[in-house]
């Protein structure tokens, strides 16, 4: 079968209600911030992107008000910080990068269900099958790190453990690099120091395509 196209793919997403709870829950954020998104959010980026980060699912007043993964918030100031300082942000398109989270939906306190959970993999599935030329998955985040291992059809995942900066190899997939989410809980306590977080861009950049 044909790669699906990406543009396809992030049409389709908006669209989607496999999940009833966070459907449910999109419904009344509609009522008390119509101005926001208030959908479930598609990946953005370079189509033809070398690297490819993924997240747990939207923030609330993040990516669930601008429609864009990690824009708005904490987390996403760390994050699109990082990949300005590595040339891959100029402040409206990213260039080499593209951005998904594995969850479309925002969830309610941020907590997606495995129900939930495994009826979003699917889309994360044809994001990375569309991103063809990925030299580098980053996942941020146990829940990404398990996701991306379980899009990829891994098993079992304990054969690939998370930890902050761990790097695993998986035959036929692009390398996976994990980091702690820099969640304000994480950031806020110092389980994820700037040096830490600079760390892990600083190894993603060895992925690059020479010449990027």
């Amino acid at each position: 079968m044909p790669r699906p196209a990406l543009k396809e793919i992030e049409r389709k997403i908006p669209r989607c209600r496999r999940c009833p709870r966070l459907a449910g829950f999109l419904a009344e954020s509609r009522k008390r911030q119509p101005a926001y998104w208030n959908k479930p959010v598609p990946g953005f980026g370079d189509p033809r992107a070398w690297l490819v980060i993924v997240g747990l699912a939207p923030g609330m007043h993040g990516a669930n008000r601008t429609g864009r993964p990690f824009q708005g918030d904490a987390s996403g100031e760390w994050l699109y910080g990082s990949l300005g300082r590595a040339g891959l942000w100029d402040g409206e398109r990213l260039r080499g990068a593209y951005i998904a989270n594995a969850v479309k939906c925002v969830p309610p306190g941020n907590r997606p269900v495995g129900a939930e959970m495994d009826a979003c993999r699917p889309w994360l599935g044809d994001e990375l099958a569309a991103l063809s030329r990925t030299r580098l998955v980053v996942a941020l985040g146990q829940i990404a790190h398990r996701a991306v291992l379980r899009t990829w059809g891994v098993a079992p995942l304990s054969s690939f453990p998370f930890g902050h900066a761990s790097l695993h190899r998986v035959p036929d997939r692009p390398p996976l690099l994990s980091s702690y989410h820099p969640s304000r809980q994480n950031t806020n306590t110092g389980t994820l120091t700037p040096a830490m977080w600079n760390g892990i861009w600083r190894r993603a950049r060895r992925f690059a395509p020479e010449g990027s």
